[in-house]
């Protein structure tokens, strides 16, 4: 999984979608941070796949449920702030120079060792620590802990939530590649604008991302409701195509519909 998109390989959709869906049984198993990794593995090797379709009506219905879970969890999502922008571009930095902050030089050595020698000529015996008093000392230590413990949730609910976001922002991408598939349009229609309108809840790179991807799904769709195909009638989906044929027919319950108005259908359906 290091791969962002291996799990989507032709070759290995089908070993990938079957290994994470059967690790969700041994999810109760692992700790948080191990859970928060598995949900971000699970929708880009999960839902990300049930995204892929081809002209196949038969992946309709898994290509429809897909889309639907990936709404509701960008209906999930908080809304970005200001704090994770900058953290999204202090990851995209890279990532040798973070590396080579870290690294103390020979100047910051040197100026930290007369500070040492001034706390051992203050202290000459080391009899301050046996001076301060117990209590205060574990005091010190466990509120050190805490704080830490806190820092390290915090800083995991961060990381989870920005590869959350990127792994979403992947099945939409693979979503709207799915548009030259008649029966798919209205589906990703309705996802590309759902995203779109909670735009809020993606970060600034990501809120970049949707817009181009909203913009070209709208492109098309007003190109498929006002081009023309060979036929010379509107380049529509199925669904369309019934909605359009059904507006005008006059249905009524009290005339037969069977064959030449011999009720034999009516006498079927009961």
């Amino acid at each position: 999984m290091a791969s962002p998109t291996a799990c989507t390989d032709p070759s290995m959709r089908a070993d990938y979608h079957a290994l994470f869906s059967a690790a969700q049984d041994a999810s109760e198993r692992l700790s948080k941070k191990q859970k928060n990794q598995l949900t971000t593995w699970t929708i880009r090797a999960v839902m990300a796949n049930e995204l892929f379709t081809n002209d196949s009506f038969l992946t309709f219905t898994k290509f429809s449920k897909a889309a639907g879970r990936l709404k509701e969890a960008i209906s999930n999502l908080p809304v970005a702030t200001e704090d994770d922008d900058r953290e999204e571009a202090a990851v995209l930095e890279d990532d040798t120079n973070l590396a080579n902050e870290d690294v103390p030089t020979k100047q910051d050595v040197t100026s930290a060792a007369p500070a040492e020698n001034n706390d051992e000529e203050s202290d000459p015996f080391g009899l301050d620590a046996f001076l301060t008093p117990a209590s205060t000392k574990k005091d010190d230590k466990t509120k050190g802990k805490t704080d830490n413990m806190i820092t390290r949730e915090e800083e995991e609910t961060k990381r989870f939530l920005r590869s959350k976001r990127e792994a979403l922002v992947l099945c939409l991408e693979i979503a709207a590649r799915c548009y030259k598939t008649p029966w798919c349009q209205t589906v990703i229609d309705i996802l590309a604008k759902h995203a779109f309108d909670d735009i809020a809840r993606f970060t600034s790179k990501q809120r970049s991302a949707i817009e181009k991807l909203w913009a070209s799904i709208r492109e098309q769709h007003n190109h498929r409701k006002q081009g023309k195909s060979v036929t010379g009638k509107l380049d529509v989906n199925a669904f369309e195509w019934l909605q359009q044929k059904y507006a005008t027919e006059k249905i009524s319950i009290r005339h037969s519909v069977g064959n030449s108005g011999d009720r034999k259908t009516e006498m079927w359906l009961g």
